[in-house]
């Protein structure tokens, strides 16, 4: 098989020409996406699955949000169907029942009743529901939203902002994209909670450059919100102003990282920078920000509407609530799901997702490229943030991909190293150096060289990717690395005999 091209960092593209150091680091700017191969890991393990030989293209697409029709190809106006299946009165009800683009149709359905409730209360009652919600983030790091909106709620400097994360780059989901796409009122009301909560006056959805309906989507719903006195200023003739507007991206998967895409909203290089100083103190422009993926925020108008006990009464231990999820093409009925935490990854996989339409089933990547890999052998554990983490995997964003027999584990490593090489900001070394190296050992155990490389090599680059990357790209390429040897060793360390 064919390894992807080897491509120079962000760092190096910055440095090639003088005074390009932002504009060199994105790789979709004035990119037309139309026939361009998706080249993610969903379609990477649906080509091996077809014997399709895997293509290359520069510069790269990662993720078209249909993991569910892998391999995918991108086309301008394409309009797939995708089954989504939800339990009555929670997040995803509304798309379950053909979705709510509207504002009509969203009000049908109750939608901006918990904004406007919420201005005849205190700030402190949205935070005291979301605190009680037991809600954490939904885009990976699992945070607690409450704490985290307190943290900004008590700044003093103003103004603040909100910032939804839509940079929804973890190849397998595409959750966020349907989210945008069918209730997109949802989102604008759980971001006018989240700024009556904090005393927010501006906010920005950062969505992907590879969303180009959802661009639309989300542009005439904060149209039709403004025109509607749901944003500006006095909204709903009381006494708060908040203003919104859509920010899209140019093609970067680290701007996932809230402080690059912080630094991409503020015209900077969008590397990621070291924290403390968190965003809840010194955000965008350097004042208190808050920072949540789409599904965190689509939550919150169904928790201040029904109370944050009743959300903590789904779900199990300390992951309560509901959570999204994406199925890739390979199983029998692949789609979005919505499931209660303590769910267990069997049911997921054989009742939800019934199997994969055929070959063998080898294992299940949770969460995005940068994860742990769950085998069959522990599919018994239960959908948890603890719980996954207690078996080296992580439940991430939500996408979930199965891969069969046809995929290597060796050709799986060296695919996700070449994507993390190409994607790193390059700030920090084990990260810019390390993942192209780890891709290129691969290769040569393809190969693609006479000499084999070390074992012991790969490790020591796993290690420093593990203890010295400066954000989660570089630490969730070593975790993705540390799962495959646990659960796959004898295979790769084959490639080393």
């Amino acid at each position: 098989m064919k390894p992807e091209l080897t491509h120079l960092s962000r760092f190096e593209r910055g440095r090639v020409e003088p005074g390009a150091e932002v504009d060199s680091f994105y790789h979709l700017r004035n990119c037309d996406l139309t026939n361009r191969p998706c080249q993610g890991t969903a379609c990477f393990v649906a080509r091996n699955a077809s014997g399709e030989t895997q293509p290359i293209s520069e510069p790269r697409v990662y993720c078209l949000g249909r993991c569910f029709e892998a391999p995918a190809t991108g086309l301008s106006h394409h309009r797939p169907r995708v089954e989504i299946h939800a339990r009555e009165s929670v997040v995803l009800s509304r798309l379950a029942k053909g979705g709510a683009r509207s504002l009509a149709s969203y009000r049908s359905f109750g939608g901006y009743g918990a904004i406007q409730a919420a201005l005849t209360a205190p700030p402190e009652t949205i935070l005291d529901a979301v605190d009680q919600s037991g809600l954490r983030g939904r885009g990976g790091a699992a945070f607690s939203t409450g704490k985290k909106w307190r943290a900004a709620a008590r700044q003093t400097a103003a103004p603040k902002y909100i910032v939804a994360n839509a940079d929804e780059g973890d190849a397998g989901a595409y959750i966020d994209r349907f989210l945008l796409e069918d209730d997109p009122h949802a989102l604008i009301e759980g971001m006018l909670l989240a700024a009556r909560a904090v005393g927010a006056s501006h906010g920005w959805i950062y969505l992907r450059q590879e969303y180009p309906a959802a661009q639309e989507i989300l542009r005439r719903a904060v149209e039709e919100a403004r025109a509607h006195h749901l944003l500006g200023n006095r909204i709903l003739g009381e006494d708060f102003h908040f203003e919104l507007e859509v920010f899209i991206g140019h093609g970067s998967y680290v701007c996932g990282e809230e402080t690059a895409l912080l630094n991409s909203i503020a015209g900077r290089r969008p590397e990621a920078v070291a924290r403390p100083p968190y965003a809840t103190e010194r955000g965008l422009y350097g004042l208190p920000t808050v920072i949540n993926n789409i599904e965190t925020l689509v939550n919150i108008p169904w928790i201040v509407t029904h109370g944050g006990e009743a959300y903590r009464a789904l779900g199990f231990s300390q992951s309560r609530g509901t959570k999204a999820l994406s199925l890739s093409s390979l199983f029998a009925r692949p789609g979005l799901y919505e499931v209660e935490f303590g769910t267990s990854v069997r049911h997921i996989v054989e009742t939800l997702g019934g199997g994969l339409r055929r070959g063998a089933l080898k294992g299940v990547l949770f969460g995005g490229p940068l994860a742990g890999v769950v085998p069959p052998s522990l599919f018994d554990t239960p959908l948890g943030w603890e719980e996954f983490s207690a078996i080296g995997a992580s439940v991430g964003h939500g996408g979930v991909i199965a891969f069969d027999e046809h995929t290597a584990i060796p050709d799986l490593l060296r695919h996700i190293f070449s994507f993390g090489a190409y994607e790193s900001c390059g700030k920090c070394t084990p990260c810019r150096l390390g993942s192209r190296r780890i891709a290129e050992i691969f290769s040569h155990t393809a190969g693609e060289a006479a000499a084999k490389p070390s074992a012991q090599e790969w490790r020591q680059i796993v290690s420093a990717l593990r203890l010295a990357s400066l954000c989660g790209h570089g630490s969730g390429l070593a975790a993705f690395a540390e799962s495959v040897l646990r659960h796959y060793g004898e295979e790769v360390n084959a490639c080393f005999a």
